[in-house]
Formats: C-alpha cells, structure tokens, sequence
C-alpha cells in the first residue's frame, strides 16, 4: 500500500503516536475528506477515553481547510449521569478548522421501539461502481478510498430532476472496515444530494453534519454500509439534505442531516 492508498486505520495510528500526516489520497481539494476529520475526531476522543458507553449523537462543523498536520484538542464538556459530552477541536497551528461535539450514553429499559426498514435493492457484488472507469480521474482523490455501488438515485452533474442517491459503500481498506470510528469516517462519502442536479462541476462545500447513531454495536459484515442521501430544499446557495445508513443486515445504523454550500 502506498502513501496515497494508506487506510484508514493507519491514520488513526499516526494520529495517536502524534506524527499525523493526511496523505493526498484522502484529500477533497484544498482540504481533507470532511468524513475523515470526523473519523479522527472521533478517533481522539476514543483513544483518550476508552471505556465510554456507546456514542449516540455528533455534531460536526467544518470551519476551514484542514491542512496535511491538524492538531486536535479534547475538552470533557459534562458527565451527567447516562450521558458524557466530549468537544473536539481541529487546528491548523492556531486557526480552527473543525469542531466537533460527541455525545455518548448508556442504555436504559424503554418501551419504546421503532426503526425504518431499508428500501430494497441488489446486493453489492451485483452492482455497478458508481464512477464509471472512464470517470474515475474526474472526482475527488480520497473518493477512490471506498467501494461504492450505486443502487439508485442520479450521478453527479446529469441535471437529474431528483436529488437523490442510494449506494453500498465500504472501505477499500480491509483493516478499516469494522468500529464506528471507520464508519463515522465512511458516513460523508456521498457527493452532496443537490449534485445530481448540476449539469456542469461547481465548487461544493460542506458546512456541518449531524449524525444521530441508533445501535450500540456499529458493524456490517465485510464493512459495507448501505447509504442514502435525499434533498430536501436547495435555494440561495445552499442546500439541506437527509442521510440514512443501514447494515448488510437491514438495521438502521444512522441518520443525519447536512448543510451544503453550492456554487452554482
């Protein structure tokens, strides 16, 4: 494995031993792969603080370009009685470039229960990549980090009427395909759902991520996740979208919602 291919895994490794260095395979133009800094966000707080209950709800924002060596900073925010808070900040020396908020909590007996079923689609070997080969050159480098099968939905930049896609997706990486650090890292790699609606490339940026987690143990067999993104309105520049994330095995794992910035 090269220096650009280098997994996610590894990262999280350089990241802990403090000689990080963010390859050019996981870049997105002038800045990291915003699911990586969430990944390794994530990754920091976790490393500090292992024995935490599962993690329940993060909220990302992305300040700024996240340079080849960011530095994260971990600040305990609560420690309630079902619920701890943790605050991470990336920097670029001194210039913030994303911050992150984690909340994880413990179980407790509810009457409650309901999830989404996922919507039916092929299984993954029997699908199309979803960059075809003659596109491959033409979308972000960290994209060719993951194996990505469109089930449905539009291709970016072919005026679709819908902004809408629905993939399986996991590493390509065999040792980053388990956890929810990898996952968290796997979770933004969609184009944005307003991207099926452009019909010429533009610059696109996203701005935040929430992401709500709704099992206790993230995993899928061989790391594939189905993911879907669904836009729900677009206007001045910028766009909302609905992201929902389901095992190989039909659970609903996650569900978020992003804010984009189109130029176009």
């Amino acid at each position: 494995m090269t220096k650009t291919d280098i997994g996610f895994k590894a990262l999280t490794e350089q990241l802990r031993s403090r000689d990080l260095v963010i390859p050019a395979g996981w870049r997105q133009g002038r800045t990291a792969y915003g699911g990586l800094t969430a990944g390794l966000c994530l990754s920091e707080v976790l490393h500090a603080h292992p024995d935490l209950p599962p993690l329940r709800t993060a909220q990302i924002t992305f300040v700024g370009p996240v340079s080849e060596s960011p530095v994260f900073e971990t600040r305990l925010l609560r420690r309630g009685r079902n619920v701890i808070s943790f605050e991470v900040t990336a920097k670029n020396d001194e210039d913030v470039c994303a911050v992150a908020v984690f909340m994880f909590g413990a179980g407790r007996p509810s009457g409650i229960a309901k999830t989404l079923s996922p919507p039916k689609g092929p299984a993954p070997k029997d699908l199309p990549a979803f960059i075809p080969p003659q596109a491959k050159n033409f979308v972000p480098v960290f994209f060719h980090r993951f194996d990505t099968r469109l089930i449905e939905g539009a291709r970016p930049m072919t005026g679709a009427d819908r902004g809408y896609i629905r993939c399986w997706s996991r590493h390509v990486d065999e040792a980053s395909r388990s956890g929810i650090e990898a996952f968290m890292a796997l979770g933004d790699v969609l184009p944005p759902a307003a991207a099926p609606l452009m019909k010429a490339p533009a610059p696109i940026s996203s701005m935040n991520w929430q992401i709500n987690i709704l099992v206790d143990d993230v995993d899928s067999k061989d790391g594939w996740y189905m993911v879907e993104t669904d836009l729900s309105a677009a206007a001045d520049g910028y766009s909302t979208q609905i992201m929902r994330f389901w095992d190989l095995s039909g659970r609903l794992v996650a569900e978020g919602i992003q804010s984009v910035a189109i130029f176009a």
